[in-house]
């Protein structure tokens, strides 16, 4: 049996700050263990759904005790790939992230939803769930424990992150609608999947069948 994380917090800004921001997280002293972002697939449905999917690149580096048992040529990179749905009707974000490689070693899956707080609109819900599971044989254990660990560390730092973008948004005075910053982030990110290298093409294209029963 695997790890399973849960979390639950009040981010202090509205969902439309929450959203602009969310984009704007990388990159950030906080989070420098993420290498790279492309943007690969995204399309603005009928009904007015923003879906994204991007590639993030992270480093990988093992527990020192690993070192010993793992081959020293191991990649020490990590793929990530992180589907979204932004909602813009019911105030809503949802992000599903999985990795790509070493999925043999130690698979992570993790679900965030930012929702407007209906008591305390000028507030933003977050609900940050992770599983994390290991199949290798008499390392299952120590391997999922160290990866529920430095998932904990690693989501402190992404809330740091996300509260450094805040604040920088927070010095302008007018935000724009939500159909204008949804209008803006398609375009910007139709250039940046023009951009994006053949390698992430890929490497999307091959998780393109693990299409999470949320998204559905």
């Amino acid at each position: 049996m695997g790890k399973y994380f849960v979390n639950e917090v009040d981010v202090k800004s509205t969902w439309d700050q929450v959203f602009s921001a969310f984009w704007q997280r990388y990159p950030n002293p906080f989070s420098t263990h993420v290498l790279t972002e492309d943007v690969v697939f995204r399309e603005v449905t009928k009904d007015h759904r923003l879906l994204t999917r991007r590639l993030l690149t992270k480093t990988n580096r093992l527990p020192r005790w690993a070192e010993r048992f793992f081959p020293a040529n191991l990649s020490r990179s990590v793929y990530i790939v992180e589907d979204s749905i932004v909602d813009p009707g019911n105030k809503s974000l949802t992000t599903f992230t999985w990795n790509l490689n070493h999925t043999r070693l130690m698979t992570v899956e993790e679900r965030c939803v930012f929702q407007e707080n209906q008591d305390r609109p000028a507030w933003t819900r977050l609900k940050r769930e992770a599983w994390i599971l290991s199949t290798v044989y008499g390392f299952s254990r120590p391997i999922q424990e160290f990866g529920l660990a430095r998932f904990k560390s690693n989501q402190m730092k992404a809330m740091k992150g996300l509260e450094l973008a805040l604040s920088n948004l927070h010095g302008d005075s007018s935000p724009r609608p939500r159909r204008d910053a949804v209008k803006e982030a398609s375009e910007k990110a139709k250039e940046a999947a023009l951009a994006a290298t053949e390698k992430a093409q890929t490497l999307a294209s091959a998780a393109s069948p693990h299409k999470p029963q949320q998204f559905v």
